[in-house]
């Protein structure tokens, strides 16, 4: 789809505001939702002329015999909203079946970090993900991934993002920013090569988006602020979004499928009544069940607004805040003369119920479905290559022994003390527990009675066979298996289980299919997603993948397991840099002071 620069239709947008020539299409007698000075103004036309804004208020003077009438009576006409921090490949979809599935939900652009894709690729995935969303409705913006691997100390992932890589993609058209700074330790502890990084952004004048998970508000916090990281999607509370709004920071306020932080942290503006232009609305990680039954956007406005924020309020952090964080309010974030004619119809500004969507002025949606063909992406072969083990995995590679130096000490041990991972329900943090485990014949078993599973992380990139395993309490299994290749920000493969041979043929499936998330119990396949390209994305409609992760949701209540999108939490146990306690491919990392930990205490 063509996008028309405004440097080359002045003279022309001139001519239709000042009545000399008419409009292509004018929307007219709307209640329009104006995000500039945050309040509704009725009786509103909207004239437009190829694929820009001429005139917000009266365009009776600009209407010709060819322009095309739509009458708003009763609609609110309202920006089209912007996603200012999305993994689409948490979707599992590609970026075009991910523009399908959101156009028609209100999303008009996303500035995207696809740094899942780079842990396992490299550049090359990030380029063809680029690539891939160039010419397509939807307006794509890049935010180069920042820090792939998340944390090289302490996991291996397929590929990395050096300096040399994110230079060059910054020449790359629409991309405004660097992608989230996860190394927020190497930040205020000045690690040359994370400040090489920013320097860079700096002096190429990009945003530099953020990742602060460290729950302090304390210096640490003011010296990644300082560092030129303007903005930070990590909070969960109150007083972690306030305190970063107060210091200039954008805060990005999350409601994933299973990150749910709008009801604590939107309490920032709600209960203080600060100014909310430091705040903006986040997916994050969206699966295909949030996208098809609750929304993208919509859903993350219409739960702030749930929770007592005013709907203007709202809109405007879907809107106008986003333009102006990445420097776009010429293109983008109102409706407003020289803007982009990129506007929603909406009938209820609580409900959020998007009627018709307009992108440069053509109607792309309406009531739910799709008005245009976006076709398929070609990808190589090569993207559908990248789970690699050293060898078939066995019952016997998820054995847990205790230590030599356990033994020794007690040689008829019947219990130990292990280091354990506690999952919250649709939170990211985990905590860090130490539990009493039974031994039997010198192994270290898991305890359905306590809710302990197994978990293994295995590297899948290259076939070293490096591996890790541990102990995870919250999923509730009470027998089978649970894989994926889907395991932030490295993407290994992660198995959860109660049985070593259940975990071994979950693994191995996933082998054979190139990826994906499956449950097995008892030699059995409940369920299979595959996940061909590099292991995290289907190249199926959205449709399609959700039937098949909800047949993965009911094999995980097979299984003991009630959480919300337990595979999204599963998939943040080997991300060491949230708190508290994660597994990589090397060991357990204890995430608060950045070291590796032992499992036994």
């Amino acid at each position: 789809m063509t996008f028309r620069s405004l440097h080359k239709m002045t003279r022309e947008l001139v001519a239709v505001a000042m009545g000399k020539k008419p409009a292509d299409k004018i929307i007219k007698n709307g209640n329009l939702v104006n995000v500039n000075t945050a309040e509704i103004l009725e009786g509103i036309d909207v004239a437009i002329y190829d694929g820009r804004i001429a005139i917000v208020g009266d365009a009776s003077d600009s209407i010709g015999p060819d322009t095309k009438i739509i009458d708003a009576s009763g609609y609110y006409i309202c920006p089209g909203f912007l996603d200012a921090h999305i993994h689409v490949e948490s979707s599992m979809l590609t970026v075009r079946n991910f523009a399908k599935a959101v156009l028609p939900l209100g999303t008009t652009g996303i500035f995207m970090d696809p740094h899942e894709i780079a842990n396992v690729l490299g550049l090359k995935g990030v380029q063809m993900m680029h690539e891939e969303g160039a010419d397509i409705p939807l307006k794509v913006f890049l935010t180069v991934p920042s820090c792939v691997p998340a944390a090289s100390d302490f996991e291996d992932a397929g590929s990395s993002m050096e300096i040399e890589d994110i230079s060059k993609a910054f020449s790359w058209d629409n991309v405004p920013a660097l992608g989230e700074m996860m190394n927020y330790p190497g930040v205020f502890k000045g690690d040359p090569k994370v400040h090489n990084k920013l320097a860079m952004a700096l002096k190429e004048k990009k945003i530099i988006t953020g990742h602060f998970a460290a729950q302090t508000s304390g210096k640490e916090l003011q010296a990644y602020v300082a560092a030129g990281c303007s903005s930070c999607h990590e909070s969960t509370e109150k007083k972690e979004a306030l305190a970063k709004m107060r210091l200039g920071m954008y805060t990005m306020i999350r409601e994933g499928s299973a990150w749910h932080d709008v009801k604590e942290t939107i309490k920032s503006i709600t209960e203080t009544k600060i100014d909310s232009r430091f705040c903006l609305l986040v997916s994050d990680d969206t699966h295909p069940e949030t996208l098809l039954t609750k929304g993208h956007l919509n859903h993350v406005v219409r739960r702030a607004i749930q929770e007592g924020l005013n709907p203007l309020q709202a809109i405007q952090m879907v809107t106008i805040n986003v333009a102006q964080y990445f420097q776009k309010t010429q293109d983008l974030g109102s409706i407003s003369p020289g803007k982009y004619a990129d506007i929603l119809l909406i009938k209820d500004l609580t409900e959020l119920i998007i009627d018709k969507v307009f992108i440069n002025g053509k109607l792309i949606a309406n009531a739910g479905t799709l008005q245009i063909n976006i076709p398929d992406y070609p990808y190589p072969p090569e993207f559908s290559n990248t789970v690699r083990l050293s060898a078939p995995l066995a019952p016997e590679n998820f054995i847990i022994k205790i230590p030599p130096y356990l033994r020794s000490q007690s040689p008829h041990k019947e219990k130990v003390l292990v280091r354990v991972i506690e999952v919250k329900e649709a939170k990211v943090n985990t905590n860090s527990v130490e539990i009493e485990l039974p031994v039997k014949n010198g192994r270290v078993e898991s305890t359905v009675s306590k809710n302990i599973a197994k978990i293994a992380c295995i590297e899948r990139h290259r076939a070293t066979g490096l591996k890790s395993l541990g102990f995870v309490k919250g999923f509730a299994l009470t027998n089978g298996a649970v894989a994926s290749t889907v395991a932030h920000d490295s993407h290994n493969m992660l198995i959860i289980g109660i049985n070593d041979t259940d975990m071994a043929i979950a693994a191995n499936i996933l082998a054979r299919e190139g990826g994906g998330m499956v449950v097995v119990r008892e030699g059995e396949t409940l369920a299979l997603l595959p996940l061909p390209l590099a292991g995290l994305m289907s190249k199926e409609p959205v449709h399609e993948v959700r039937n098949k992760v909800a047949a993965l949701a009911l094999a995980w209540k097979a299984l003991g397991c009630s959480l919300e999108s337990p595979f999204m939490t599963m998939a943040l146990l080997s991300l060491p840099v949230i708190p508290n306690l994660r597994l990589t491919n090397r060991g357990l990392v204890d995430t608060n002071c950045f070291e590796f930990v032992d499992l036994f205490v």
